[in-house]
């Protein structure tokens, strides 16, 4: 037997959904006596009576209510499919800034840890050497360094800092087995802008009494400072997370144990007019238990 018309088998899934002719011509956007028509070719289509008609409104038959169970499935079916392979979903977006290397060793690195668990967000990153402010009506949250006592209202640290110092394997063997602090400062630091004094903090931390290094290079950020000595040579005291991967991947080596907590850390920092979007919440969950603490 041929395949009945289409549109009597949505005429008939429609009818068969309210029990009512009525009711599925106001869905279908026709007339009931166009509805009634449809369905009766169905019905002499198949040579079989699918409703009864009572005074007041229809019920399918046994045989109709047999049928209306695949039909509405295969409808349901295409539904799925048309939308699933031909609808073009709006992404949601979240618009976040950050530092240069806070978004390059930390946050690029684990992005696609979030997009698995949320593929319909769109994730827009942009960079700065220096922040502290947003003016930009394009940043929804802002990943600011600094004490965290800003302006804003919805501020979330994200772990404490600590600082290392590292510098490239041959650089630090040219110093012999087992090399003294003091002696693989003289050959040169590269430190960062704005972090100077974290070298004479580590020195009165733990009693090295380092003579103030030469300053081979000053960079304007970590990651500067990290590319820099990874090249073959200085020495830098740089935050463990950011130079952990050089670490890992053998570009740098810490020969010291000495561990210097920051004062400053990195916050989360969210626009007041973006705190209710499900999907702002959704990156802040999951950034705060992503990052170490």
């Amino acid at each position: 037997m041929r395949l009945p018309h289409v549109t009597w088998l949505r005429a008939f899934e429609a009818a068969a959904r309210h029990s009512s002719f009525s009711d599925a011509a106001f869905e279908l956007n026709l007339t009931p006596a166009a509805v009634s028509q449809q369905i009766r070719l169905l019905e002499q289509h198949l040579d079989t009576l699918l409703f009864r008609r009572l005074p007041r409104g229809v019920e399918l038959t046994d045989m109709g209510q047999a049928y209306a169970l695949p039909v509405r499935k295969s409808f349901s079916e295409m539904q799925d499919a048309t939308e699933g392979l031909f609808t073009v979903r709006r992404k949601r977006k979240v618009r976040i800034r950050a530092s240069i290397s806070y978004a390059t060793l930390v946050l690029a690195p684990r992005l696609k840890a979030f997009h698995d668990l949320h593929p319909d967000i769109e994730i827009s990153l942009s960079t700065a050497v220096w922040s502290d402010r947003m003016e930009n009506e394009a940043i929804d949250i802002d990943i600011r360094y600094g004490t965290g006592h800003w302006d804003e209202p919805e501020i979330w640290k994200l772990g404490e800092e600590v600082a290392t110092v590292v510098c490239h394997p041959d650089h630090a063997r040219s110093f012999g087995p087992e090399p003294r602090i003091q002696e693989v400062l003289a050959a040169g630091i590269v430190p960062v802008l704005g972090s100077e004094v974290e070298w004479r903090r580590l020195s009165e931390l733990y009693d090295l009494e380092i003579p103030e290094p030469p300053v081979w290079l000053k960079a304007d950020s970590s990651l500067i400072a990290l590319q820099t000595i990874a090249a073959g040579f200085g020495t830098a005291l740089i935050h463990e997370s950011f130079s952990q991967p050089f670490v890992d991947r053998g570009d740098l080596v810490s020969i010291f144990e000495y561990r210097l907590p920051i004062r400053e850390a990195y916050y989360l920092v969210m626009r007041d007019t973006a705190a209710g979007r499900d999907e702002i919440k959704a990156f802040r969950h999951w950034l705060i238990g992503e990052v170490p603490a």
